[in-house]
């Protein structure tokens, strides 16, 4: 018995490390009206990626616009090219003065979750859709995000049918049905990066999934308040109690921005704009070693973090300001498999959720391309 448990265990650190490790396939978003099914394969944002560098530059140089939305820098500190304007839809209400601008991909994962709830409750009320970025990205209002054109605020699905944005969910007010259904199409039918939540919603909506029949080791891996996981997709944040905050990855804009960035900026079709990057200072540091470190000014720093002095302070945050042809992040991205359940509690087994072949069956399918030496271990179990 121990070695068949030593077996499988070994299975599944093999199969867990194959799913990390095997690049998923950029989602094909179209940034225009009309079908896709009859262009050329090269004229979808999503396989300009497949272009070696010199073919991106060379597309980047005769036509930009082709390329769809572009999302550049961090959530903190970004630029958005080729940006779409969230449609108008029943389904949803814009909140009084939202700036409603996004990537494709962040519009199609709106519509992917909303749509879940109204799949599973045909009779749903418009839920509101609050602030997703300026038309450019960049700063947006008093937010400290919402500029990549993945962040999006969510109103809340009430008891009452229809509430007024900015409502503070609590247990009198708040139709968990409807939004649990959310949450869970969110984390399952969407690249979904993070859903910043007050920590007593996400009490409401962990006891209502418990008591429907979702698994707990799951609900424990997908909400922080309960094991205090870091990898957690729903994380708490002060003044998240009347919406959800939630950001997407965005697998094409991202990457392909990434790339396409340095040859924007050397083919003029934009000029550099100035991004942020934050710095923990250290005890012994100094306005103008940072300065030189980045590259940066004192007098640029001081503007960017509204300071009246040279002095800061160890410990504390502060945003340093960057020009230059590489942007933040430098790294390619990479979407982490979704966070599926072992389950489907038979309240919502009447529409149809991921699974791990629906959305990895390519990757499943690399599984079987390891070594031969691997497989005889597990001949006899």
């Amino acid at each position: 018995m121990g070695s068949f448990i030593f077996k499988l265990g070994v299975l599944f650190i093999v199969l867990s490390a194959a799913m990390k490790t095997v690049p998923a396939p950029p989602q094909v978003v179209s940034s225009g009206g009309g079908s896709n099914a009859s262009r050329p394969t090269l004229e979808t944002p999503a396989s300009f990626l497949d272009l070696s560098d010199e073919d991106l530059k060379k597309q980047v140089e005769s036509d930009p616009s082709s390329l769809g939305s572009l999302t550049i820098g961090t959530p903190g500190s970004a630029i958005l090219i080729n940006s779409v304007a969230l449609p108008a839809d029943p389904r949803w209400e814009i909140a009084p003065t939202a700036e409603t601008w996004g990537t494709a991909e962040t519009m199609a994962s709106i519509q992917t979750a909303i749509g879940k709830v109204h799949e599973l409750f045909t009779e749903t009320p418009p839920i509101f859709i609050g602030d997703i970025s300026d038309p450019d990205g960049g700063r947006l209002k008093l937010h400290e995000s919402h500029q990549t054109g993945r962040d999006v605020d969510f109103g809340f699905y009430y008891k009452s049918g229809k509430g007024v944005w900015y409502t503070p969910g609590t247990a009198a007010t708040l139709d968990l049905p409807r939004n649990w259904v959310l949450v869970r199409a969110l984390l399952l039918c969407t690249d979904v990066e993070t859903i910043l939540l007050d920590t007593r919603v996400q009490k409401l909506l962990y006891g209502y999934a418990l008591s429907i029949g979702e698994e707990k080791t799951w609900l424990d891996r997908v909400f922080q308040f309960s094991k205090g996981s870091k990898n957690a997709v729903i994380r708490h944040v002060p003044l998240h109690r009347t919406h959800y905050h939630v950001r997407f990855y965005n697998p094409v804009a991202q990457e392909l921005g990434r790339r396409a960035y340095p040859f924007l900026v050397q083919s003029k079709k934009i000029t550099p704009p100035v991004f942020t990057i934050p710095h923990v200072v250290r005890a012994g540091e100094t306005l103008g070693g940072l300065a030189s470190r980045y590259g940066s000014s004192v007098r640029a720093i001081q503007k960017t973090n509204g300071l009246a002095t040279t002095q800061i302070r160890a410990g504390r945050t502060y945003r340093i300001p960057i020009r230059g042809v590489t942007a933040p992040p430098v790294k390619p991205l990479v979407v982490p498999v979704r966070p599926l359940p072992p389950r489907t509690p038979e309240v919502l087994a009447s529409v149809t959720w991921p699974t791990p072949m629906s959305l990895y069956a390519d990757r499943l399918a690399k599984i079987t391309t390891l070594p031969d030496l691997l497989w005889p271990a597990f001949r006899k179990i």
